[in-house]
């Protein structure tokens, strides 16, 4: 047997050992590619109809269809005849090594996933996390951005906001705020309630239910402490908030009422 009948012989035991898992293999890839498809496209739909974040359904679409794909293609290099397990070993051992290298960075995208999924704020919502106060400005997939009253910037990573607590004063639609005003003990508290009950009244932001209040909260050393309560708006928070400081001390010097310096009463021995 010449060199060109042998090799043309062990091609034609070749194919008719692997030609069934080629052909098999081939036809699993085409119609597994078309079915991937299928289903990537249905998971977008449900995850639309679910209002789920517009930031989150790109990603988790590729991360999908990324899976998938190698899945079917370890499938058919088996049906070939490939040994994939070498293959599969190689791809856990990598997979490995980059989720180590990338603790902190998996993290944070853990974290924003929840995020987006749960929504425990969203942008636009008034939030105190990780010792920082402001309006949610964006939600990516690894960090949320801060918008502070100071009109600064903050970057928190999503890991640590998942982790930690979150106070939302948007979610209920209604906020209070807590201040307190001191008056001295000579003055009426009567009077001072009656006065910054009637700037918190008569404020265009303040709502009337729940009802606005004023109380004796603490009495301190100098002065009888008054808590001043009223509702609105969390858009409204700080406007409120320095309105009624400023309206409450020019209402209470009307009224008489002395707001008091720090006193020290000194008792002389002979």
């Amino acid at each position: 047997m010449t060199a060109a009948q042998d090799m043309g012989q062990r091609g034609m035991d070749f194919l008719m050992e692997k030609g069934p898992g080629i052909i098999g293999a081939v036809i699993t890839l085409v119609i597994g590619f078309w079915i991937i498809g299928r289903i990537v496209k249905m998971t977008e739909k449900v995850m639309v109809s679910r209002n789920m974040d517009a930031s989150l359904i790109p990603f988790l679409k590729s991360l999908l269809n990324i899976i998938l794909k190698a899945v079917l293609i370890i499938s058919a290099a088996d049906m070939i005849g490939i040994e994939t397990t070498s293959f599969i070993a190689i791809l856990g051992a990598a997979g490995l090594a980059v989720g180590l290298a990338l603790q902190g960075t998996l993290q944070n995208f853990a974290g924003g996933v929840l995020i987006l999924m749960f929504k425990p704020y969203k942008v636009g919502d008034l939030v105190n996390t990780q010792g920082h106060l402001g309006v949610v400005k964006e939600i990516q997939i690894f960090v949320t951005i801060l918008l502070t009253p100071e009109n600064k910037t903050v970057i928190i990573p999503n890991g640590a906001i998942s982790n930690g607590d979150i106070t939302n004063f948007t979610v209920e639609g209604v906020i209070r705020v807590d201040m307190v005003m001191g008056i001295s003990y000579d003055s009426d508290i009567k009077a001072a309630r009656k006065a910054l009950m009637e700037v918190m009244e008569a404020h265009p932001l303040v709502l009337k239910d729940p009802a606005p209040f004023v109380g004796v909260v603490e009495l301190a050393d100098s002065a009888v402490n008054l808590a001043v309560r009223p509702y609105e708006d969390p858009n409204n928070y700080w406007d409120v908030y320095f309105d009624i400081y400023e309206s409450g001390k020019e209402a209470l010097d009307k009224a008489g009422i002395t707001i008091p310096f720090p006193q020290i009463d000194v008792h002389m021995e002979k």
